[in-house]
């Protein structure tokens, strides 16, 4: 065998070689989804009521999670008025995931929940110039200790993985994600109720009509590249 034919079958040899350890590693890294909350909506929605210049709301996520990992949402609303009260409508608000039409109950976290779901949740007050810091979710993400009597949010908000284990449409949508064609959706349907401060919120007297802020987010399945070191600067 000629030397430029032995380097042909070494360079062939080290060639799938490399291939071969790439694509182990890139097998090793762990499924990674980006949650994103579109801000920009919300906004126009509270300009369009008049509400930008008294209301502020955001969430808090992180650069990025594994699959399934995320059970709750962390929302702050803001007060910025000077002479309004902003009350929060929890059971009238909901969490809708737009692949599957549904419409949820949402849940305002406690550290120790141990009261029945069913119990209507009081509305919080917030007060002017102040803000309103809480950890909301779906009720049926609890499950209940029937020991300690407490329930725990261990379902995951969205159930990602459980599209794959669903029809023809869910198999679809989950394929497609995972291939990062197409991303996921959903909302939380936030009810709000302003009055005057003065005025209050006493149970059938003078309730404040509502205000619904479409609060919309999306999923996406990050690349694999997110784990390179530089991505992570």
């Amino acid at each position: 065998m000629r030397n430029s034919d032995q380097n042909l079958v070494v360079l062939t040899l080290y060639i799938i070689g490399v291939s071969y350890v790439f694509n182990r590693m890139v097998e090793s890294i762990d499924d990674q989804v980006k949650f994103e909350f579109k801000k920009a909506v919300v906004d126009e929605q509270l300009k369009e009521q008049n509400l930008l210049d008294q209301v502020g709301i955001s969430f808090k996520f992180k650069s990025s999670y594994a699959i399934d990992d995320v059970k709750d949402l962390s929302l702050s609303i803001e007060n910025k008025s000077e002479n309004i009260a902003i009350y929060v409508d929890w059971d009238n608000s909901s969490l809708v995931v737009e692949h599957s039409k549904q419409s949820r109950r949402v849940i305002r976290k406690s550290p120790d929940l141990t009261r029945d779901l069913a119990v209507p949740q009081s509305p919080s007050l917030i007060a002017p110039q102040k803000t309103l810091s809480e950890t909301v979710t779906a009720e049926d993400v609890f499950v209940r200790d029937t020991v300690a009597g407490t329930y725990s949010a261990t379902k995951p908000i969205i159930n990602i993985t459980g599209l794959s284990q669903g029809g023809s449409p869910q198999k679809n949508l989950y394929n497609d994600f995972m291939q990062e064609r197409k991303e996921l959706e959903f909302s939380l349907q936030l009810v709000l109720r302003i009055s005057e401060v003065r005025v209050g919120l006493a149970p059938g007297v003078n309730i404040p009509p509502m205000c619904i802020i479409n609060c919309p987010f999306t999923i996406r399945k990050l690349h694999w590249t997110y784990a390179l070191p530089w991505k992570n600067k």
